[in-house]
């Protein structure tokens, strides 16, 4: 994200959020991962105390990207395999329940915005969203995605997605990364506009070489077998 931003002509600013750290004093784009349900239980406490903040960002339009676990707790809640529940903070209308088998494995999905979408899953949590909530995409096999059962890969609510599509999402799905950057740069200047942002002849030619490579490695992703 940071190279394609500087590739834009923008100059980013990353503020590297851990627990008992001090919350930046603007936020454009926040990008949060995955973990093991162990250290999820660890970063519960902080995350709850910003959970207020996190909801009225959410609601105010900012993009964020969520992966694997941090999407389960911007759901509902999500109840561990051992029967413990974490209480998430509610961004995303789902809830998940945790399983003995994983679902793991190369996997490209169908997203009306964004196109094919390729990536890797690896979890054990079966995750449900509510009536309305939109998936980010549809999975052709069962025994993928959200769930195994209904199809659906991920969620999208405002401008937030959350996903457990892993498997360098971001560097091989360039639709999605555009996506979060344009909106991000919309609401903090009004346009994207990397022309006006200074963007060079040499870094479109970056931007475009970059952009064969992941298109290259989604249809060498696309090939393997899961």
């Amino acid at each position: 994200m940071q190279r394609r931003l500087a590739l834009y002509g923008y100059e980013p600013r990353v503020h590297a959020y851990n627990q008992g750290c001090d919350w930046p004093e603007h936020v454009d784009m926040i990008l949060g991962g995955g973990g093991q349900d162990t250290g999820q239980k660890k970063i519960i406490d902080d995350f709850f105390q910003r959970a207020d903040l996190l909801r009225s960002l959410a609601a105010d339009g900012v993009p964020m990207l969520m992966i694997c676990g941090l999407y389960q707790l911007f759901g509902e809640y999500f109840e561990t395999v051992d029967g413990s529940r974490l209480d998430g903070i509610g961004v995303i209308g789902a809830y998940t329940v945790g399983q003995e088998t994983r679902m793991i494995g190369n996997l490209t999905e169908t997203s009306a915005d964004f196109g094919k979408i390729i990536g890797y899953e690896n979890h054990s949590g079966q995750t449900f969203l509510r009536d309305g909530v939109q998936p980010l995409g549809t999975v052709e096999q069962d025994g993928t995605g959200n769930n195994g059962e209904d199809h659906t890969e991920g969620a999208r609510v405002h401008n937030v997605i959350g996903t457990y599509m892993h498997g360098s999402l971001l560097p091989k799905n360039p639709a999605i990364a555009d996506f979060l950057i344009r909106t991000a740069v919309e609401r903090c200047y009004g346009t994207f506009d990397p022309a006006a942002a200074g963007q060079t002849d040499a870094q479109r030619a970056a931007l475009h070489r970059i952009d064969e490579i992941a298109d290259r490695a989604r249809r060498v992703a696309m090939s393997r077998p899961r």
